[in-house]
């Protein structure tokens, strides 16, 4: 009978938490650390999970509650690993949900910097709201995205990048990639989950699907020990619809971390920074993984030269601005362009390519074929 009564009490207790999720009462972080806590453990029936989830994400998550389910899900459910690297370690990923599908800016953006040097330590997922997410395309280019986070550690050391896979047991091995296996619509841990990053860097560009999110994602960022970061969202030209990415369309609204640890608001329009406002069909996806894998390499290679170089531009310049290789984003946007033309990217990802595997010969002769039917 105790133990009935138990159970019973914690229904009662997470299903009043979930109420006020409902009725738009934030919960604070504490509260959001011991409800995900349950989550994790499957201590509450699948409904009372999934309506804390959706509850959260209508309601739209406080920076309390973001930073209270990324420390449940850091401490409990991610395997940590520390590269040993000079310099910064930088994470560059887009939260997802958002209206403008375009193809996956984030990793050839991510490609630009660590071809300037720049560590980066990335964490992506396979797709959930769109049609091809970051580990997607790279594995299709040859990036083991199943392998250990050591191997991926050993990545970041020797190449100076690599991506852990947020959706894979080896990297999230309790409860994680159980929860994102079993949905298919945007949540809150696009988010918090994004952030449980196992390297734990302290720079990012972060791109969210949501105006209103900008500032309680800087806030969780700066409360869970980032030092410089870009939150971003982009907008389409007439203001209607948004994107996870800063944006070569139209005006792009920013909260930034700066190095005195405030949080800075503020907007720009691409041409503030050279940028022609490019056409929206000219930066979407494209296809099937084939097809954006054969575009992505023909942009790495210096051969495709519109609006989707442009906006790759774009959003390596924070990344650039935040590591100290530009002095501000027009000049950022001019080298990254000057990165991709002296082949340093495509051989970034070559490098890549072979650090992130335990038998990287195949991978190698793969990508090889492949850029050769895609830039010769």
């Amino acid at each position: 009978m105790l133990k009935v009564n138990r159970v019973e009490e914690s229904l009662r207790y997470f299903g009043c938490r979930v109420d006020r999720l409902i009725r738009g009462m934030d919960l604070n972080r504490e509260e959001a650390n011991f409800l995900f806590r349950q989550i994790l453990k499957d201590e509450q029936p699948d409904l009372q999970q999934g309506a804390f989830l959706a509850a959260i994400t209508a309601k739209g998550a406080s920076a309390e509650e973001i930073a209270g389910i990324w420390q449940a899900i850091y401490d409990m459910d991610t395997v940590k690993v520390r590269p040993e690297v000079w310099g910064p370690l930088v994470d560059n990923c887009g939260t997802g949900m958002d209206g403008i599908k375009t193809f996956n800016i984030s990793t050839a953006a991510s490609l630009v910097a660590a071809a300037e040097g720049i560590n980066m330590a990335k964490h992506g997922s396979r797709a959930i709201t769109s049609r091809c997410g970051a580990v997607d395309i790279l594995e299709a280019l040859g990036v083991d995205v199943e392998c250990d986070a050591d191997l991926v550690k050993r990545s970041i050391e020797r190449a100076g990048i690599g991506i852990f896979n947020g959706m894979s047991q080896r990297v999230h091995p309790s409860a994680l990639y159980r929860i994102l296996s079993q949905i298919r619509f945007g949540t809150v841990l696009n988010v918090a989950g994004s952030l449980a990053n196992p390297a734990r860097p302290e720079y990012a560009l972060r791109g969210v699907y949501s105006q209103d999110l900008l500032l309680p994602v800087a806030q969780a960022m700066k409360q869970i020990g980032y030092k410089r970061a870009f939150v971003v969202h982009g907008r389409s030209r007439d203001g209607s619809r948004g994107m996870d990415e800063l944006s070569s369309l139209g005006r792009s609204y920013v909260a930034e971390i700066a190095e005195d640890a405030s949080i800075i608001e503020h907007s720009l329009m691409p041409q503030d920074l050279g940028i022609r406002p490019a056409e929206e069909e000219e930066i979407l996806h494209r296809g099937g993984i084939k097809e954006e894998t054969h575009s992505l390499l023909r942009l790495l290679c210096g051969r495709e030269t519109g609006s989707r170089r442009e906006i790759v531009c774009l959003n390596a310049a924070p990344l650039l601005c935040m590591a100290g290789h530009a002095a501000d984003l027009p000049e950022a946007v001019e080298r990254a362009g000057e990165i991709i033309d002296s082949g340093r990217a495509v051989r970034k990802l070559q490098d890549w390519v072979k650090h992130q595997n335990q038998d990287p010969g195949p991978k190698l002769e793969q990508l090889e074929s492949m850029l050769e039917a895609a830039c010769s």
